[in-house]
């Protein structure tokens, strides 16, 4: 024991102690700010909910300021150790400019969160496309990921540099939405009775509006079939209920009057 003293030196206790004190008082600044940084980020919410703020800007915020705080939490915790704060951000940007090169990417995505908050090509509740596929209601912009939500409950996350990268289709953005339906008839039906039962079952739909009025037009003459399409307009929280109303009845209504929805078929002639 005395050869591990005169090793260690003197005040080998009080230095053992004196660090012991400072990693539990970083620690406890980690443990207590952490969670003093989320109550706040929730507490933002909460008031940012009460002065009926834009969900999506609620929730960009209070990722923020969580991230924020919780950065700041960990550089008093350095603190406790003898660091200067000046110091460590001086060595931290250093740090920041290296790694900001290997994560060019992320930095994009927030960049790109930045751009979608201020622009606001779509909120929280609206259906929307991106160029990549993805199609679904927009649950969530995060700093750096937007959550989708498809019609199956999948959730998505979407990296918001992808996102601004490509084409945004906002599919409930004006409110009001066109349906676009296409229907094949026989080449022997009547197109005018079919045309007369597609807008028959348009009149009884619920969700469809009467202005703009739906109509009907041949759209094409197909190898198999005579095609018939149409546009209703419906509120576009109504679209996917509108489009499979349609799609059901219709087929319905035209079994019940005879028409025939023809299936890919060849005439061939034999010559003798």
């Amino acid at each position: 024991m005395d050869q591990l003293e005169t090793y260690l030196g003197e005040d080998w206790k009080a230095d053992a102690l004196a660090i012991g004190t400072n990693v539990l008082l970083a620690l406890l600044i980690i443990i207590v700010g952490f969670w003093v940084a989320g109550r706040l980020g929730r507490l933002l919410e909460k008031q940012l909910q009460k002065s009926k703020t834009d969900p999506t800007v609620i929730n960009f915020a209070k990722s923020l300021v969580s991230t924020g705080l919780k950065i700041l939490v960990i550089l008093v915790a350095a603190s406790q150790f003898g660091i200067e704060v000046t110091s460590f951000i001086a060595i931290l940007s250093a740090m920041a400019f290296a790694i900001g090169l290997a994560l060019q990417g992320t930095l994009g995505h927030f960049a790109s969160g930045v751009l979608l908050l201020f622009f606001r090509p779509y909120k929280v509740g609206d259906l929307v496309t991106i160029g990549s596929g993805q199609t679904g209601t927009v649950e969530e912009l995060q700093i750096f990921n937007t959550i989708l939500v498809t019609l199956d409950n999948k959730r998505i996350i979407v990296p918001n540099g992808q996102v601004t990268s490509n084409v945004i289709t906002n599919i409930s953005g004006q409110g009001v939405i066109g349906v676009e339906l296409t229907f094949g008839i026989g080449y022997g039906d009547d197109i005018d009775k079919a045309r007369g039962i597609i807008l028959r079952v348009g009149e009884e739909c619920p969700y469809i509006l009467s202005d703009p009025a739906q109509g009907v037009v041949v759209a094409e003459l197909a190898d198999s079939s005579v095609n018939l399409a149409t546009r209703p307009f419906c509120k576009s929280i109504h679209y996917w209920d509108t489009f499979f109303y349609m799609q059901e009845n219709v087929k319905k209504a035209f079994d019940r009057d005879g028409i025939n929805i023809p299936f890919p078929q060849m005439d061939v002639h034999m010559q003798s």
